[in-house]
């Protein structure tokens, strides 16, 4: 799977559960509720004030470095 800031978080924790650190480290401790679920990772940044080009960094690195 390759993360960018358009993917949705439900989708990238489908994926892989490991990836929900990443989030929890942005603050987003919210990630069993729909509405988190369902946003992209983009508008989850925005909201919480975090860099999101970063966090799909981190993400695809984890990602990457699993195969």
């Amino acid at each position: 799977m390759k993360v960018t800031k358009q993917s949705i978080i439900g989708d990238i924790l489908d994926y892989d559960r490991e990836t929900a650190q990443f989030f929890f480290a942005i603050g987003m401790h919210c990630l069993g509720c729909p509405a988190s679920r369902g946003e992209s990772i983009e508008d989850a940044c925005a909201v919480h004030g975090t860099d999101a080009d970063a966090l799909v960094e981190a993400i695809n690195k984890f990602l990457a470095e699993k195969k």
